[in-house]
């Protein structure tokens, strides 16, 4: 009988508990009614504002970037890379899509052509600028990114630079068998003209043993062997 009533008495203390607590909720929402009204409306003017901003703005200018890009990468495919980044005949080049289209996947795609573009055209200064300014989560163009600063540094006779970004550009993140095996082996000949044979013979080993089927697979043995008559 003792424990029962005090088991009521318990229920009876959570209940007034609640009821106080849901007393005090309706006194704040009443003395404060206005102000969450205007919260309120104004998490609905964000999202209003936010959905008019990518329906009516970002959506079409990414369009309309994508559309001005393509005698671009016209002229990009048939290797006119100074009128490809100059633009042409009224039609904007990347260098232009870039400035106009800020913040657009089109720009940032851009940035990649016009590092491309500079590489072919002998730039590697800007080559570098526009490259860095890149970015990807795409594992090929991840990876092609950094082979290619890679590559400017190489031109530019910064072969310890060059090697930072051929590991980049061979990360095990990143890893396949088409620009995998390329830019390992790249790595392998800037090792061996810094007289860093050791490392030269694991990235060559490497190619060997974890990419067996690409072309630089094929020829990589007498590489290895030139590496290992160093050490």
């Amino acid at each position: 009988m003792s424990k029962n009533k005090n088991t009521n008495e318990n229920e009876g203390k959570v209940l007034e508990s609640i009821e106080t607590g849901l007393t005090k909720s309706e006194q704040f929402i009443e003395k404060n009614q206005k102000i969450l009204m205007y919260i309120l409306l104004g998490i609905v003017a964000v999202v209003a504002l936010y959905w008019a901003f990518i329906k009516l703005y970002k959506q079409p200018r990414e369009k309309e970037a994508i559309t001005q890009m393509f005698v671009a990468q016209q002229n990009f495919e048939i290797d006119s890379f100074a009128v490809a980044l100059n633009g042409y005949a009224g039609y904007p080049g990347f260098i232009q899509i870039i400035e106009d289209y800020s913040g657009t996947k089109a720009a940032n795609l851009a940035n990649y052509y016009c590092g491309v573009c500079y590489m072919n055209l002998g730039d590697f200064d800007s080559a570098i600028e526009y490259l860095k300014d890149f970015k990807t989560k795409d594992l090929m163009l991840y990876s092609t990114k950094f082979g290619l600063l890679g590559d400017a540094y190489v031109e530019k006779g910064d072969l310890e630079t060059a090697a930072d970004y051929y590991l980049k550009a061979t990360s095990e993140d990143y890893s396949n068998d088409f620009t995998t095996p390329i830019y390992l082996k790249k790595l392998g000949l800037v090792y061996e003209k810094t007289n860093k044979f050791a490392e030269a013979v694991k990235v060559y080993e490497k190619i060997y043993n974890n990419h067996p089927k690409s072309n630089e697979a094929r020829t990589i043995e007498k590489y290895l062997e030139r590496a290992k008559s160093n050490l």
